[in-house]
Parts: C-alpha cells; sequence; structure tokens
C-alpha cells in the first residue's frame, strides 16, 4: 500500500484499529491519547520512516531544550544556521555584488581566505557590523516562554 493510501485510511480507522497502528509503527502500546491526536502520531511515523526522520544534531538539541522546560528554565530559540563547505553567500551592497564562499577552513572573498564572516563585513562596510547578520544568517532571538528579545 503506498504511503498517500496509508495515511487516506488513518482517518477512516476506528480507535481500536487507531492503537494497532500505533502498537506496528512505535512497537510500544499506545498512549491514553484522543484517536485524532493517535491518528496524526502515527502519520508522522509512517512519514518520518519513508522520508527520512530528523538529523541526529537537531534531535539533541530538541533533546536539550526540552530538559531545560522540563527544569523552569527559560529556553531562547537562536535559530543557528550551520553552513556546509560549497555554500556561496550573496549579498548586494551600494550596487556592489558581495559573493562568499564557505570553505572548511572559513571563507573565501575575492580569492583571499578570512576566519570570520565579520571579517569579511568589516572591509566590505568599513563598519563594525556581525557578519552573520550581514548576511542574514541570524535575526531576533525569541523567547518560548513568551518573552521576545528585541535586542538580537
Amino acid at each position: 500500500m503506498s504511503l498517500d493510501a496509508q495515511l487516506a485510511a488513518l482517518s477512516a480507522m476506528s480507535p481500536a484499529a487507531l492503537r494497532a497502528a500505533w502498537r506496528d509503527a512505535y512497537r510500544t502500546p499506545p498512549p491514553a491519547i484522543t484517536p485524532e491526536l493517535m491518528a496524526r502520531a502515527v502519520a508522522a511515523r509512517l512519514q518520518e520512516r519513508r522520508h527520512g526522520g530528523l538529523p541526529g544534531s537537531v534531535a539533541k538539541e530538541i533533546a536539550r531544550l526540552t530538559a531545560r522546560l522540563r527544569r523552569g528554565d527559560d529556553v531562547v530559540a537562536t535559530h543557528e544556521v550551520r553552513l556546509k563547505p560549497g555554500t556561496r553567500l550573496v549579498r548586494g551592497w551600494r550596487g556592489r555584488t558581495i559573493n562568499v564562499l564557505v570553505t572548511a577552513d572559513g571563507f573565501e572573498f575575492e580569492g583571499r581566505q578570512y576566519g570570520s564572516l565579520t571579517r569579511i563585513t568589516h572591509e566590505v562596510t568599513g563598519t563594525s557590523w556581525s557578519g552573520p547578520r550581514f548576511f542574514g544568517l541570524r535575526g531576533r532571538k525569541a523567547v518560548l516562554a513568551g518573552k521576545v528579545d528585541h535586542r538580537g
């Protein structure tokens, strides 16, 4: 049966059939949740099996943040961007196109190697702007507990 057909079938399943689908998908007894939520969870597991799950680094970060929330700590979402070698960053600045290549050792700009984007940004603008912010890689931080830090 195709994934689309399996997902469509979930909405028509009885609660007993959903509990069986949960056992098949998770290999554990089903929790005491609504049938709608159970169907969504089973659908997510089926899609994960077909298309792959979260990268390990993301799963670890979610576990770390979950532990902090359980302790009652505020959790700040930083939306950190990780750049892979070969990535090209392009930004316009005063009529000029700035092209930066991410390398294994840092960044290449106009044939020269740099250890940070901020050094490139300083060379381009003559100011002390944050390189990641200049290239749009860093934005405002939001506290998941509902507060927003507008300084970031």
